[in-house]
């Protein structure tokens, strides 16, 4: 099974490990039996020499596997953004906050409501977290993420 995992080309380096590794494919059994071009081209001088010259050409695989690896992350971070919605909260926007965040011990009954506030942004600490205040100008202690803030429309 390890055998078959180091053999087998990824799809984010499009090499197998093997290759990037030693610089050439893994030789499997089925090749001998069958024969393949690999085996039939077989000369112990020429595989030494050609072995030579591909350990030197490892360094330059290794960066192609590189380049494709991030492209691929790429491809997968586009893919994940897009369903992305951004939250355009600002300073001085009225927020609700999400209760059950903001009492994580559970005390809460099932028929409290969700949401509690309304609270002010004091302000933007990074994109996404937020330093909050109540109405009356307290601030709360703790940064609060977009994700547990609702924009409250009076």
């Amino acid at each position: 099974m390890l055998w078959a995992y180091r053999t087998t080309p990824r799809t984010t380096t499009g090499e197998s490990p093997y290759s990037l590794c030693f610089g050439v494919e893994a030789m499997i059994p089925v090749e001998i039996v069958v024969q393949s071009l690999r085996v039939v081209h077989f000369t112990e001088d020429n595989n030494e020499e050609g072995l030579r010259c591909i350990l030197d050409l490892v360094e330059e695989l290794r960066d192609k596997a590189a380049i494709r690896v991030a492209a691929y992350q790429q491809r997968v971070s586009r893919y994940y953004n897009k369903r992305v919605s951004p939250r355009p909260l600002r300073q001085g926007d009225l927020v609700l906050r999400n209760s059950a965040v903001a009492d994580p011990t559970g005390t809460r009954g099932k028929l409290a409501p969700t949401w509690e506030g309304p609270y002010k942004i004091k302000r933007v600490l990074h994109p996404g977290t937020f330093k909050l205040e109540t109405l009356g100008g307290r601030e709360i202690v703790s940064a609060w993420n977009a994700e547990h803030l609702r924009k409250y429309y009076q």
